[in-house]
């Protein structure tokens, strides 16, 4: 769902239509975000973007850096989101949509309507607009001055038309803070301080204003050498000439103070709420959310565990409603008392009621002492009787059942009185409001971070290491305590360092304030004071719950954690020490923050319950993995790969500790059982690198010499371990071709003598139509075949498959065989036929099983068949279909690779707009998660670039394709890129050049490997030879130039269709020789080279 607003007034975030965040990170993101968002709907162009997103100093591969940008903001906010036109890029988003741009708006309307005589329609808009503001304008701009103090003159302009209409409409009074507030700041500012003036002369305070005007009279001539200008002299005259103060409406006239006398001073409103001494940061949201509680609730409760600044919040949102509560704030701290008992003293200390009798005091007064009860419960609800007050109950959770019952009784007496409380945990009164008090978003975890180590270490700045202050704000969950604690450490390690050493978080932070609370001056003693407070079952919960990643849901908990997981995790919740959340599912989730998380793995190690608690939780996740793969081959494919992505981190860690211990079987079972979804993903790293991990914990089953194997029509994940000998053999087996199915992320490691013969025995221990050769991971044996093999052999091998599949009555292998061999075939244009029979049969099965990803594959392959036979709309057609149903199930790889093939044919199909924007698209996605599509797609892009005489750009694309591509050295991208050069280099006339790389890619395309996927790669290759044979040496080698035509005509495997690209390429060649040689000898030279051999060819060149 791709955003539909943007927030560039304060820190720069995108939202969805309901509201919620999408997480931008990273400052290069947001800056980028926030350049473009700033020219909302205008096209900006790339250099413009790198000046301003690297501030002056960009990245010796500049273009590069900004398309990779660019793709991870499309993978953040939709590959919608961001529109590549004109040399550069565009926000598809109206510019109402940003914030900045709905501000400027409003803004105009506001004024506009004030001009108009109007003030009450300006209050209501201008009230819109600067509600739009949420901190510094363009914050995460690099280089954000002279834009940014534009945008605040604005915003200071629009606050003065506000006021401008509050005076207007007679609201002068009570926005008398407000301007005093901003004349502070803009001292010098005539306009604002004549506003500041009238607002205290309507409200009737005109000694007041006359002191005002002789301080800005004094500071303008202090500091400018000037006197008032005329509106603030005119506003001195009304002033010191009124008969009265001009009235408020609707209010009484007040008289002037004489001149001479004492300006009374008000007193300071009721309550104990004392001045904060640092600065309030990220929760605006919060406090509008509690203004709205109190006044729905009469207790409302902050909820969140220790750290998460549920004090402080609570005194900045008291503040913020006192105006509704004339008798006072009053806050009592409850984190001192030990005694429940002594709750009720404690507040009545606190509102300021507990009787002290004086020395010296007379019977009386004594008397009436005594006779007052002694209950200090019944004083407080006397003393609260008839007040409107607002009760602040901080820190609750060690006293709860007493806190309970003060508040019940309190609230049942006293109908003026709310209560504001926090605590770990519910206080459980009837009618109360729960307002859980989340950690810091990144964006304003940041900041605190920012403000708090600045005053430690003046100078700082987070930019200084953005990377290390973002670990360190989301490793301590961004927990306002936690990162103070961090920020105070600040005063002799680097950002990184503190990063760096988190591991150890409780050694490390704790340095807290002096003044503050024992428990609140180290990290350990805050959630010390949480386990204190925690029973036996509690403890054992929470100390097993650490061996979660990513937390878990209800029945992972009681398997891990045993009979007491239900209550145990109610309780801890409710304590603020397990954070539940929905999981999308109709089920929650439960999960510790990382801090917590630390904590109770001590708590663990301690007890030594530590390897029964992940021996329970390998079994839980290995028998997950293993009864839900099945399940990503039939209809309820999306759910069960929805389930493992939730709980990924949880069988990563599983298996982790499967291989840690040795444990080969437990280690084999969750190796086979994740397999296929890996492959569904494309999570190739993750697959090689579990493969080489577990088949270290065993012997290879493919030493020489081959041995054949038995028939097992088993499955290694039919049954849990412990496995029979048979299914042992077998699972080895398989976890030694899931490695090998990753081979192109390492080709060169299979060019070694060794693992040749490896690849020898594994293509002769099987025989084609084994059982196990028909299902995952024993079909990946045809890539040994494939790799040792002549074609026939490899098709050999998939009838015999097929029909094996086919007489055992194995559907959904039948399928996944028949695509797969439509792919090879594909290859052929005269089996091109063959192969999309196949691929319609696959379908056919994929979509009567409801197997959305097959589908996408096998019309993939039909498409890759039809493209094979010229057919390219319909090809196109299959592969717009296919990739419905990747995006579907949210298959990104699947996605991409279907994406780049779809723009490439369309270029083929004379639909060019379309395919170039579409191969843009995938070679400006990040590709960290995938790399089939990229280099497909770069290739297509730069041989489309040379023939529409864009050759710089073409060359780029290759050297970025070089760049990030680690397979390039696989013998068939090899050879294809290498041809590409050539070819590059023949556009240019660069002819040596080009020789030395059309010998390299024609040595590559006499590999087996090549002739088995790319049958027609060596007469392509031919082509180019003859251009450049041609080019060189004034003509002298066109003879030549003829004769590899004809060989590249000969060696075309039979029924091929050639693209538009050769085609254009063959007719240039034989242009070009004709040219040269003259008809009758280019004829003679054409008929000298058709009988060559590859080979002889080759020597040609």
């Amino acid at each position: 769902m791709t955003p539909v607003r943007y927030r560039i007034l304060g820190t720069t975030q995108a939202f969805h239509a309901d509201g919620t965040p999408v997480p931008v990170g990273g400052a290069r993101l947001r800056a980028l975000l926030t350049v473009l968002a700033l020219r909302a709907g205008r096209t900006v162009p790339a250099a413009l973007l790198v000046d301003e997103v690297w501030d002056g100093d960009p990245p010796a591969d500049a273009t590069g850096a900004l398309q990779a940008l660019v793709g991870r903001l499309r993978r953040t906010l939709g590959p919608e989101a961001v529109e590549s036109a004109d040399g550069g890029y565009r926000l598809a988003t109206a510019p109402d949509g940003i914030d900045l741009h709905r501000f400027e708006r409003l803004a105009g309307e506001g004024l506009r309507a004030l001009d108009d005589g109007d003030p009450a329609k300006a209050a209501v808009v201008l009230d819109d607009a600067l509600v739009l503001w949420h901190g510094p304008a363009l914050a995460d701009l690099p280089d954000r001055t002279a834009e940014a103090a534009r945008w605040e003159t604005r915003r200071l302009d629009v606050r003065r038309a506000r006021l401008t209409a509050a005076l207007t409409l007679g609201h002068g009074e009570q926005h008398l803070p407000e301007l005093t507030a901003l004349c502070d700041l803009h001292p010098l500012d005539e306009p604002l301080q004549a506003l500041r003036l009238r607002a205290l002369r309507d409200a009737g305070r005109p000694a007041e204003a006359l002191a005002a005007y002789e301080d800005v009279r004094q500071l303008l001539a202090d500091r400018l050498g000037s006197d008032p200008g005329p509106e603030l002299r005119a506003l001195h005259g009304e002033l010191l000439y009124a008969p009265q103060a001009a009235p408020v409406p609707a209010a009484v006239p007040r008289p002037l103070v004489p001149p001479g006398a004492d300006i009374p001073v008000a007193s300071p409103p009721p309550g104990n709420l004392r001045a904060r001494l640092t600065s309030f940061v990220g929760r605006d949201a919060d406090i509008g959310a509690i203004r709205g509680d109190l006044a729905a609730a009469r207790l409302v409760t902050l909820l969140g565990p220790g750290g998460a600044g549920k004090t402080r919040l609570s005194q900045e949102a008291a503040e913020a409603v006192a105006h509704t509560a004339p008798d006072g704030v009053w806050m009592a701290e409850l984190a001192p008392v030990d005694d429940p008992d002594a709750v009720p003293e404690a507040v009545l200390t606190a509102v300021g009621a507990r009787e002290t009798v004086l020395r010296g005091a007379g019977a009386e007064e004594m008397r009436a002492v005594a006779d007052r009860h002694d209950d200090p419960l019944v004083r407080l609800a006397e003393h609260c009787l008839r007040r409107r007050m607002l009760l602040i109950l901080d820190n609750c959770e060690h006293v709860v059942d007493a806190a309970a019952r003060l508040v019940e009784h309190l609230l049942e007496r006293c109908p003026g009185l709310t209560v504001l409380a926090t605590s770990r945990e519910p206080l459980g009164v009837q009618g109360e409001l729960l307002r859980p008090v989340e950690p810091l978003p990144q964006p304003y975890a940041l900041k605190l971070l920012a403000d708090r180590g600045a005053a430690v270490r003046p100078g700082f700045r987070v930019q200084d290491d953005p990377e290390a202050a973002a670990e360190i704000c989301r490793r301590l969950d961004g927990l306002p305590l936690a990162i103070e604690l961090a920020a105070a450490r600040l005063r002799m390690l680097s950002l990184r360092q503190i990063a760096d050493r988190l591991d150890d978080r409780f050694r490390l932070l704790t340095s807290g304030a002096r003044t503050l609370l024992p428990r609140q001056q180290t990290l350990r003693a805050v959630v010390d004071w949480s386990w204190d407070l925690l029973d036996a079952d509690e403890r054992s919960v929470l100390r097993r719950m650490s061996v979660f990643a990513s937390g878990c849901d209800l029945a992972a908990a009681e398997a891990v954690c045993g009979p007491a997981a239900l209550e145990g995790l109610g309780s801890l919740v409710d304590k603020s020490l397990v954070v539940a959340t929905p999981s999308g599912d109709g089920e929650m989730r439960y999960r510790l923050l990382e801090t917590v998380a630390e904590y109770a793995g001590e708590r663990l190690d301690e007890s030594g319950e530590r390897p029964d608690a992940e021996r329970a939780h390998l079994t839980y996740y290995r028998e997950l993995a293993r009864t839900t793969d099945p399940l990503l081959r039939s209809s309820a494919q999306r759910a069960a790969i929805e389930r493992l992505q939730v709980e990924y981190e949880n069988l990563r860690t599983a298996l982790r500790r499967a291989v840690a211990a040795g444990d080969e079987q437990e280690a084999l079972c969750l190796l086979h059982s994740l397999g296929w979804y890996w492959h569904m993903r494309d999570l190739r790293t993750e697959a090689r690198a579990w493969s080489n991990a577990v088949i270290a914990l065993g012997p290879d089953p493919f030493t020489s010499p081959a041995r054949e194997v038995p028939d097992l029509r088993e499955k290694c994940t039919d049954s849990p371990p412990p496995m029979r000998p048979e299914i042992l053999d077998e699972a080895r087996r398989g976890a030694h071709l899931f490695h090998l199915a990753c081979m192109d992320m390492d080709p060169s490691a299979w060019e070694t003598a060794e693992a040749k013969e490896k690849l020898r025995v594994i293509s002769e221990t099987y025989r084609p139509g084994q059982p196990q050769t028909c299902r995952m991971p024993g079909f990946l044996w045809f890539f040994a075949v494939l790799l040792t093999a002549d074609v026939d052999r490899m098709r050999a091998v998939f009838d015999e498959t097929v029909r094996t599949c086919r007489e055992r009555g194995y559907t959904w292998e039948l399928a996944q065989c028949l695509q797969v061999r439509a792919n090879i075939l594909a290859n052929r244009s005269r089996w091109a036929g063959d192969a999309s029979r196949d691929a319609d049969d696959a379908l056919e099965i994929f979509r009567r099983i409801g197997d959305a990803w097959g589908v996408a594959e096998a019309l993939s392959a039909r498409g890759e068949a039809r493209e094979r036979c010229g057919e390219y709309l319909l090809a196109a057609a299959d592969y717009e279909a296919a990739r419905e149903y990747a995006e579907q199930l949210g298959a990104r790889s699947q996605t991409a690779v279907l994406v780049a093939r779809l723009g490439s044919v369309l270029l083929d199909a004379g639909e060019s707009e379309r395919g170039e924007r579409l191969l843009r698209q995938v070679v400006e996605e990040d590709h960290s998660w995938f790399s089939g599509a990229m280099p497909a797609a770069r290739i297509f892009l730069a041989m489309w670039l040379s023939r529409t005489d864009r050759v710089a750009e073409a060359r780029e694309q290759i050297r970025l394709l070089r760049r990030d591509f680690k397979a390039i050295g696989f013998v068939v991208f090899e050879g294809l890129v290498l041809g590409v050069e050539a070819w590059l280099d023949t556009v240019d006339e660069r002819y040596p050049e080009a020789l030395a790389k059309v010998r390299k890619s024609l040595a590559w395309a006499e590999d087996r490997m090549t002739q088995m996927i790319a049958p027609h790669m060596p007469s392509v290759h031919l082509v180019i030879a003859a251009i450049v044979l041609t080019g060189m040496d004034g003509g002298l080698r066109a003879r030549d130039a003829a004769r590899c035509l004809a060989a590249a005509d000969r060696l075309l495997p039979p029924g091929h269709v050639e693209t538009p690209a050769e085609r254009e390429a063959r007719a240039k060649a034989e242009a070009a020789a004709r040219a040269a040689l003259g008809d009758a000898v280019y004829e003679a030279a054409y008929a000298e080279g058709d009988g060559l051999s590859l080979e002889e060819a080759v020597a040609l060149v």
